[in-house]
């Protein structure tokens, strides 16, 4: 295992992994967003071919530029837009009418 990965499981939250990078974030993005950024960091890494085979150099460059993607997603769209977990996913096309909820509620006395 090279030392860039060994690095990157010492990782543990949105912060660490954009301040390894170097990438500025606004800290107010990131409180909403920190999961959803991760996640889709994963996804991005997860659909890349031939990372293993780049030196430790390009590998950092590549991964640098996945993670700011990730975090540029958040910075112009929702993670409801973005649906990034199965509970957006689930929730699309499906929604509760003001209607339908006053029906639930006890008549008034």
């Amino acid at each position: 295992m090279n030392t860039l990965v060994q690095r990157l499981t010492k990782l543990s939250d949105a912060e660490e992994f954009l301040d390894f990078f170097g990438l500025p974030y606004e800290p107010a993005v990131l409180n909403v967003n920190r999961l959803h950024i991760l996640k889709r960091f994963y996804q991005y890494m997860r659909h890349e071919q031939g990372l293993e085979a780049l030196d430790e150099l390009e590998m950092f460059k590549h991964l640098r530029t996945l993670l700011a993607r990730a975090y540029g997603d958040f910075v112009r769209s929702t993670p409801a837009q973005e649906k990034v977990f199965k509970v957006f996913q689930d929730a699309e096309h499906k929604s509760v009418t003001l209607d339908s909820l006053r029906m639930t509620l006890p008549e008034n006395r």
